[in-house]
């Protein structure tokens, strides 16, 4: 199965991915029925999740919402740290994930718009290089897995600093590499396997090292490191969820 998966990430294209792969998952779920594994973002339960990823992560995918584990993460953040569940808000989501949408179309406290570049999920078609929205427009900014594939990761940044309201905050979060303590970028590495080697996947310029925050702050933000995961959840929450044990929330603020 964690072949399989490999393959299809690695020579199906994304957007037929996100128009079809939802329904291929829910007919794999048949065969993970059980109750050891919890999905916060659709409650739904499992034997295990799905596995997924281009080197076949065990336990990944959620076969009803595709939520992966740190789509759930997101979401327990979100409704337990944030108002985001709780206040009015006007909702900018770069790269929207499938898991999401329709929850957060759904909300009656979100002003909610998507946008991509390519994405047939978003509403909006966009460079994120330079936002079509006005200054101060805003109250939250998600976008999630983009700036290890955009060109100019500083300058998309400063624009979702731009489009957040004053106190307006932003969840922008990256792959990143622990063992390295600053970003590497090479931009003479342009074959798609010399990046997948280099920089994790072919498709990525730049893999970000533990310096990511202060990467963050040249856009603008005053940016906090939260370990949710770790210093908050219990461990049962951890493997129940199936969380990504040691990642960091990266809350962007705009002061």
């Amino acid at each position: 199965m964690k072949s399989i998966f490999s393959l299809v990430l690695r020579h199906v294209p994304r957007p037929y991915l996100q128009l079809v792969g939802h329904w291929a998952a829910r007919v794999l779920g048949v065969f993970y029925t059980g109750r050891n594994v919890e999905c916060p973002v659709c409650d739904h339960q499992y034997r295990e999740f799905l596995p997924y990823g281009r080197s076949g992560r065990d336990n990944a995918l959620c076969p009803n919402c595709l939520a992966l584990e740190r789509h759930r993460l997101m979401y327990l953040y979100l409704k337990r740290k944030t108002n985001f569940f709780r206040d009015n808000l006007k909702v900018l989501h770069v790269a929207p994930e499938y898991s999401f949408i329709h929850r957060f179309e759904s909300m009656k406290n979100l002003d909610y718009i998507t946008a991509d570049i390519e994405s047939p999920l978003a509403k909006v078609k966009m460079d994120i290089h330079s936002i079509p929205f006005e200054a101060n427009t805003f109250d939250v900014a998600i976008c999630n897995h983009v700036m290890e594939h955009v060109d100019d990761y500083v300058r998309a940044m400063s624009e979702l600093y731009r489009v957040l309201r004053p106190g307006g905050w932003a969840i922008i979060q990256s792959p990143q590499d622990f063992s390295r303590a600053t970003t590497y970028e090479d931009p003479t590495i342009t074959d798609p396997r010399e990046r997948e080697k280099h920089f994790w996947q072919n498709d990525h310029l730049r893999l970000f090292g533990r310096d990511y925050a202060r990467e963050l702050e040249k856009g603008g933000f005053t940016v906090k490191e939260d370990r949710f995961v770790m210093d908050e959840l219990t461990k049962e929450e951890v493997r129940r969820y199936a969380l990504p044990a040691g990642e960091i929330i990266y809350f962007c603020e705009k002061k």
